[in-house]
């Protein structure tokens, strides 16, 4: 990266943080317990450029790269994941695939109420029956002149519930079929569409999670994204990037674990001296700092091919891959670190430890990811 690109990322990485100081630290544990969505705070966010990391100023968005979408994701979660989770599913998911896929006069409409914060976006590929087994989807769309009826229903859907639009991915041709699938923009308020069960979550509580439930839902043929057919195509494109989105959380999480724990193991003090001091506590901080550093690398990489327009499967597979498995194995000894104090919510490791473990199963479990860099690596060889 140029010298110009660093002081830019540092500009943004102080911007965020700040921001995130005076306005997410002092309710993070208030929102958790109470799973409260805080929507006032997202459309402020949207106010700073926020959620529209990637959009283009012409459509009202920050116009900005991977690298600076990387350093706003985790500068967020290293404050709060849960914050940081649906910035990233706002931007990446839902926002993204518009940008990515739509006609001109779908971004026109859409991308600057996104970018704004004026509209909250969700992204529907998941059912109750298929998780990573997206080419059995039950969730249908069948023709009807102008109008596609919808017919089904998506869970574990990040704003299923108070997202004011959805990029909804529905089975248009046979089961099995990667050309089967087709992308709908349906918005909030339209007849047949309503939201389903909020999830109670071990973590990420704040980051609503929820159903939403299609019932003859009729959604003109001018809300299609790209041509029909090409919705599987396009949503495996989308999570190539949305990877990114996740390894950046992961990175987040694991640096506010991680930097919480060399404040403790300095103030702490056991036998006459502080905690940091012992080999035992030294170590860990030690290996956890080495996974960051590493962590980081691949997710920067990952940006980099990006912004590039280069392929980035594997390196996107990687990156979520290793950064989240590191985020959970780091806040874990965070909250070891911190002893029984870690198991209370005095402290913020034990919220690190809970929110860390989605990481691992959000956007393609882990098990997923060294499938997809296992065919990828073999294709190469």
């Amino acid at each position: 990266m140029t010298v110009e690109v660093i002081d830019n990322l540092q500009m943004i990485k102080e911007s965020v943080r700040d921001f995130a100081e005076a306005h997410i630290r002092p309710h993070v544990m208030e929102w958790d317990e109470a799973q409260h969505f805080p929507m006032d705070l997202f459309h402020r966010m949207g106010e700073h450029g926020f959620l529209g990391v990637l959009v283009p100023e012409a459509y009202g968005g920050a116009g900005l790269g991977y690298q600076e979408y990387v350093t706003v994701i985790a500068e967020i979660a290293k404050v709060c994941g849960s914050i940081g989770l649906s910035v990233a599913a706002h931007n990446s998911l839902c926002t993204n695939h518009i940008l990515q896929f739509g006609n001109e006069a779908q971004k026109q409409k859409y991308l600057p109420k996104l970018a704004h914060g004026e509209w909250i976006g969700a992204w529907g590929l998941t059912e109750p029956n298929t998780g990573s087994d997206a080419m059995r989807m039950q969730c249908t769309a069948e023709k009807d002149g102008e109008y596609w009826v919808l017919n089904g229903a998506k869970n574990w859907i990040t704003h299923g519930k108070s997202g004011h639009v959805a990029v909804v991915i529905a089975r248009t041709g046979e089961p099995l079929d990667s050309h089967g699938m087709t992308t709908f923009v349906v918005e909030r308020g339209t007849p047949g569409f309503k939201a389903g069960k909020k999830e109670n979550k071990l973590g990420m509580r704040a980051s609503e999670t929820a159903e939403m439930i299609f019932e003859n839902c009729r959604v003109h043929e001018s809300q299609m994204l790209g041509a029909e057919g090409d919705g599987f195509i396009q949503a495996m494109k989308i999570l190539d990037g949305g990877r990114i989105s996740i390894a950046a959380l992961a990175l987040g999480i694991a640096k506010g674990a991680y930097e919480a724990s060399v404040r403790y193991a300095q103030e702490r003090h056991q036998f006459g001296k502080p905690i940091a001091s012992f080999q035992g506590i030294s170590f860990k901080l030690a290996d956890m700092a080495t996974q960051i550093e590493a962590a980081e690398l691949l997710t920067r990489k990952a940006a980099s091919l990006k912004n590039r327009g280069e392929k980035t499967t594997k390196i996107s597979a990687m990156a979520k891959y290793y950064a989240s498995e590191a985020a959970v194995a780091i806040s874990t000894d965070a909250v070891q670190i911190h002893g029984g104090y870690g198991y209370t919510k005095d402290y913020p490791v034990e919220k690190f430890y809970r929110d860390s473990k989605l990481c691992t199963i959000g956007e393609g479990t882990s098990e997923i990811q060294k499938l997809v860099i296992s065919r990828e690596v073999l294709r190469e060889g």
